[in-house]
């Protein structure tokens, strides 16, 4: 093969990706602001950030009230069979549904194609929980989602970031707080594997992400 005909197969490549349809949405949930960064309600920014660092891939366009990116993700969208965009909902974590819900809408996007990683203060430092569907359990965003998409049907990787130190502690107070030192290790490595909890969703389903990744901790 010439070189002009390498060439030529990679824009053909590049066009037909441009114009696969996307299928998914993995929506990272958070509070924009560098006031915010690391947080524990930011867990579901820090997991897309941390597949940002490792891919290369590029969350950096303001789409629907909230950080968009297109791109693919692991098993049969590495291979190029599905397209998704990845989402940081920039309308703070109790308006999250807003951006989720006009995405959606936008690219006619079935609730059950699209995938929440969130922040969840009943699972120690470092757990996963991979959920097909289900109730809010208290965390904001998942309730104003559920809200604006009219269905509790949509999966969710929840990431385990510690319950309160004791139960008259002030749970705004404890979820907009930072991680200690010793916590860093297990959340780093909870946000790698949520990404490829959802990339597992969206290969092989929730029951196989779940078998593989629920109560996994470092």
């Amino acid at each position: 093969m010439s070189v002009f005909d390498i060439f030529k197969k990679l824009e053909e490549e590049k066009t037909a990706k441009a114009a696969q349809p996307i299928e998914w949405l993995v929506v990272g949930l958070g509070n924009p602001g560098s006031k915010y960064d690391n947080t524990r309600h930011n867990a579901g920014f820090r997991a897309l950030e941390s597949y940002c660092a490792r891919s290369g891939q590029k969350i950096d366009r303001m789409k629907f009230k909230a950080l968009a990116g297109e791109g693919m993700l692991g098993g049969k969208a590495s291979a190029g069979g599905e397209k998704l965009l990845l989402l940081k909902p920039q309308t703070f974590m109790n308006l999250s549904g807003e951006a989720v819900r006009d995405a959606a809408s936008f690219y006619k996007i079935p609730p059950e194609r699209v995938i929440v990683l969130s922040d969840d203060v009943s699972l120690d430092v470092g757990t996963l929980r991979v959920r097909p569907k289900g109730s809010a359990g208290g965390q904001n965003g998942l309730k104003n989602i559920i809200y604006h998409l009219g269905s509790e049907d949509f999966p969710r990787v929840k990431i385990g970031v510690g319950k309160k130190p004791r139960p008259d502690y002030d749970l705004a107070a404890w979820v907009l707080g930072r991680f200690p030192e010793e916590d860093q290790k297990a959340i780093d490595k909870a946000c790698e594997d949520a990404v490829s909890a959802a990339a597992c969703i969206i290969e092989s389903g929730c029951a196989a992400a779940a078998q593989k990744f629920n109560g996994k901790r470092i």
